[in-house]
């Protein structure tokens, strides 16, 4: 291992951070509700212990893969740890644990919390609290790969970072790794921008607008208010965040391509296609089921409920505009399916992504056609109209049965650990893994993770990580063989 050149990358991290660390300092200059001072000792600590790690950068700046995995690994870790520094000085999270479980759930986008009363933290802490899922939305490291020397592999920190799905389908648009990552993250800024835009001129202010954009488009979930998006009872926010909810779950890839006008690939790609028929389907069903159940007042209202919870929970945001554990329990079946789902892969959601429910059908509905109608034939699985490799099938699959069993496992050990009943203790497990946030029973959507115990909320935690890390980067480092040279 090169470990001076992961140690410059860590320092390159840590001084990201630490200028990310400036714009709360300014909001809380503004607001003035004594959060100053911890806010400057942390991004003094901060840079600190960056600037000499980045300072000392080694001759030889080359990654192996298993450099970049170790980099992405501890880098969620060290980040989201020095982090909690702001809240502990402040006092707002005293607990490290808690402080530690609430910036793994800001960065991974999940956007559980155990903060009892958001809206008494102060200003600049909640803006730093928000801007957390905005650089965790399209992944700190791909934003840190602007500052690395050309050579130094980014490619493969950026593969550590990646689902599946983004090694399936093989859609590079930019040949130099720094472009690239220039282009996402314009993109993704730019998107923010216009939400931030709308949400102000519809009445909401500057600040909860600026905060709720940064949650919106990294489909993360958090807000500044204890109700959610629910405290507005805006029906034009709630569109406004729909609308944004839904282009943040979509590949990025796909804007690049629609700025530049190339609209046949965005056509012909596969997966969007899915996503949008999904979004329609279980929509349209949910609408059908509250209204039916006289639920609100009228047809259009069922809609604007039933579409924000659906594309909420499908992208992995986590905004609720209502308790949806009171409504009927078709409806909470329907929306507990959608927490298996997620988004597409290379947007900023988490789950198990669409792509690789597509490949496992089309695989599924290939073996009938072998196994009684064509024997003797060589039948391809197609995706965006070109021919995948066995590969991808057989990773897709295996993501697939390792996120159920840790689904499964993940359960038992919460009831194990926390004495709870079972639905919370898989709801808690469905929420950390996939990155969704609130879940069903004691962490449901009028509650939060602050009655989990100092154990579950590790274990949580650690599955928070596992599923933004797209578990295979995570897991590998529990391989022997990771560690032989």
């Amino acid at each position: 291992m090169h470990f001076r050149a992961i140690a410059f990358v860590i320092g390159t991290l840590l001084l990201v951070t630490s200028i990310a660390m400036l714009f709360p300092i300014v909001v809380s200059l503004i607001y003035q509700e004594g959060d100053l001072s911890a806010l400057l000792i942390s991004v003094t600590v901060v840079f600190s212990v960056g600037f000499p790690l980045w300072w000392f950068r080694p001759s030889h700046y080359e990654l192996s893969f298993r450099d970049a995995v170790l980099i992405a690994v501890l880098g969620w870790v060290i980040i989201s740890a020095v982090s909690t520094l702001p809240f502990i000085i402040h006092g707002s999270i005293p607990s490290f644990t808690d402080a530690f479980f609430e910036m793994v759930s800001g960065y991974t986008t999940t956007g559980a919390t155990i903060l009892n009363d958001i809206e008494s933290i102060p200003h600049g802490l909640l803006f730093f609290r928000s801007e957390t899922q905005l650089l965790g939305g399209m992944g700190f490291l791909t934003l840190t790969l602007i500052f690395l020397p050309h050579g130094m592999a980014g490619v493969r920190i950026f593969r550590a970072e990646s689902s599946p799905g983004q090694v399936i389908t093989k859609e590079k648009f930019i040949p130099r790794n720094r472009d690239a990552m220039i282009w996402l993250w314009s993109i993704y800024l730019g998107l923010n921008l216009v939400q931030t835009l709308l949400l102000w001129g519809g009445g909401m202010s500057l600040f909860d607008s600026l905060c709720h954009s940064f949650t919106t488009v990294a489909t993360a979930g958090f807000s500044t208010k204890n109700d959610s998006i629910g405290y507005y009872s805006s029906a034009y926010f709630d569109w406004v965040i729909i609308i944004f909810m839904f282009l943040g779950g979509m590949t990025f890839m796909l804007f690049y391509y629609i700025l530049k006008g190339e609209w046949n690939l965005v056509r012909l790609n596969t997966e969007l296609r899915c996503y949008s028929s999904i979004v329609v389907l279980f929509c349209g069903i949910l609408t059908l089921i509250l209204w039916l159940n006289v639920s609100y007042g009228g047809f259009s209202e069922a809609i604007r409920y039933a579409s924000f919870q659906i594309i909420s929970l499908l992208t992995t945001t986590g905004f609720t505009t209502a308790d949806y554990e009171l409504w009927p329990q078709a409806a909470q079946m329907i929306l507990y399916i959608v927490c298996f789902i997620g988004a597409c892969a290379g947007s900023t959601t988490s789950g198990i992504k669409i792509v690789h429910f597509v490949i496992i059908w089309k695989y599924m509905v290939t073996s009938v056609k072998k196994m009684f109608f064509q024997p003797r034939t060589i039948l391809p699985i197609h995706l965006n109209q070109r021919a995948i490799d066995p590969f991808a099938i057989n990773l897709s699959i295996c993501y697939f049965i390792a996120n159920i069993f840790l689904l499964f496992v993940g359960g038992a050990v919460m009831v194990l650990v926390d004495s709870i009943d079972y639905q919370t203790a898989m709801s808690s497990v469905i929420s950390a893994l996939m990155n969704i946030g609130p879940g069903f029973g004691e962490v449901g959507p009028s509650e939060n993770f602050s009655q989990i115990s100092s154990l579950g909320k590790w274990f949580l935690t650690l599955l928070m990580l596992v599923g933004r890390l797209e578990m295979f980067s995570a897991l590998v480092l529990f391989f022997p063989s990771f560690w032989k040279r």
